[in-house]
């Protein structure tokens, strides 16, 4: 005869003689309460607030359930803790540690939620760009800034510094964002094979400085000379005898990009792609290197740092740096143009030294994209998309602060947005709210205990 019991209890079997019973009466429980540790580090770096100070809320604040601090704060916490969708904030709404958070524990209206569901969401993220002269929208009574959303990833980064570097190197890549729907200004890209964007990112060691949505159908360069200049102007204003590197690969060795950087005392690393011409230049160094590589048995490679000017592009000659490689029986010529003189820094240092460093960046790029969802389009126009693009973006500057100020020196220095939301982020904890405190009660066992009672301290 079946024992009796509930008929919402979940039965898994038995253990000892013990039946195993689960059911959802557990009460109030999140599963989010390392998201408190966002919350002490947007204090820190002023996040939320410098990024809300962006959007123009023209709503009737005696009518107005949640203000826009509330929904630039959710969605951005939202996307760091892996909820990519507004659809999920029909449950978040209802998290407790979300409520913390933003600081409402309890809504004005009985019908509402402390936080906001994705209807409310869905019209921030579609928010029409607005100058500061603009008239208020018939429709849209919230509107963004983005000039000024692009300032905040230049000032979080200048802010972390306390003393100014005397060297910066900045790198700029593109890459795609594929498409699956009909979204305003989709184009195929040959390269990638697929209908996508193609944003364009800027960063400076792990600081995110620029996160730009462009159309594929344009060249990797595009829009480049206009973002360096916003952010070298940005960064002089504060650090004016920096000193400036740009660099990036081939895609981005372009006249007016070089000759920009000429005019404004900036200084740039590219790839230069080879051709027949630059080969044949690299003729007698690429026999060196295979001879090495013969007795020693191991990739052989040899420099030449030569003047070189094209037949047509190029406005001047400049430094390149040919590397002749010989390695798996056979050559591999890679060349580099640059405006560092030989009196600084040598082929074979900057090279190897400096250009190859700029594979890092690649893995911040796969990060915002993977792990922060930065790659998913969904909506119908390029600005909606690039709303969406300038939150995941903020949800890795919020999660690079935590690595820098809060995980230095721990097993998660150098860790991954994705694997420290796994460790340290989602952690379920049982909520209490009573007249004096909110209790957030986490597993004894939880596995990071110490890490996050660190974290706190350092906070």
């Amino acid at each position: 005869m079946p024992t009796e019991c509930s008929k919402d209890s979940l039965h898994f079997g038995s253990v000892e003689g013990r039946a195993v019973v689960a059911d959802f009466g557990g009460g109030t429980i999140t599963s989010n309460a390392g998201a408190l540790l966002l919350g002490g580090i947007d204090k820190t770096i002023g996040l939320i607030d410098r990024f809300a100070a962006a959007f123009r809320d023209r709503r009737d604040p005696e009518r107005i359930e949640h203000t826009t601090r509330t929904l630039v704060g959710q969605r951005v916490i939202g996307i760091a803790l892996g909820h990519e969708d507004l659809v999920d904030h029909d449950a978040l709404r209802h998290d407790p540690v979300m409520a913390v958070l933003m600081g409402k524990l309890t809504p004005r209206r009985k019908e509402c939620a402390p936080v906001a569901g994705k209807s409310t969401l869905s019209r921030l993220e579609h928010a029409p760009e607005e100058g500061p002269v603009d008239a208020p929208a018939r429709y849209h009574k919230i509107g963004h800034d983005g000039a000024a959303i692009e300032r905040v990833f230049v000032d979080i980064a200048l802010a972390a510094t306390r003393e100014p570097p005397k060297t910066m190197v900045i790198d700029l890549d593109a890459t795609d964002s594929p498409l699956y729907g009909q979204q305003e200004e989709r184009f195929f890209h040959g390269y990638y094979d697929c209908y996508c964007y193609l944003p364009l990112f800027v960063f400076w060691g792990r600081h995110l400085l620029a996160a730009k949505l462009r159309p594929a159908n344009v060249d990797a360069a595009a829009g480049s000379v206009e973002e360096v200049a916003r952010i070298v102007a940005q960064i002089r204003a504060q650090w004016p005898n920096v000193r400036i590197v740009i660099r990036a690969d081939s895609g981005f060795c372009r006249e007016p990009l070089m000759c920009w950087c000429e005019a404004n005392d900036v200084h740039f690393v590219l790839g230069l792609a080879k051709n027949g011409r630059l080969v044949a230049e690299l003729h007698a160094e690429t026999v060196e290197a295979e001879i090495a590589a013969a007795k020693s048995g191991r990739a052989a490679r040899c420099f030449k740092d030569f003047q070189w000017t094209t037949r047509g592009t190029w406005s001047r000659s400049r430094r390149v740096i040919g590397k002749a490689e010989w390695t798996s029986g056979a050559a591999n010529p890679r060349f580099i143009v640059t405006s560092l003189p030989a009196a600084v820094i040598d082929a074979a240092t900057l090279y190897e030294k400096i250009y190859c460093h700029r594979g890092e960046m690649e893995n911040r790029i796969k990060e915002c994209q993977l792990d922060l969802y930065a790659s998913r389009m969904p909506a119908a126009t390029m600005r909606a998309n690039q709303l969406r693009l300038w939150f995941a973006a903020m949800a890795y500057v919020l999660l690079c602060a935590l690595r820098r100020i809060g995980l230095a020196g721990t097993e998660l220095a150098r860790a991954t947005c994705g694997t420290i939301r796994l460790k340290l982020l989602k952690i379920g904890a049982q909520v209490t709210v009573s007249a004096r405190r909110v209790r957030i009660a986490m597993a004894t066992a939880t596995p990071a205990r110490d890490l996050f009672q660190i974290v706190h301290a350092r906070l």
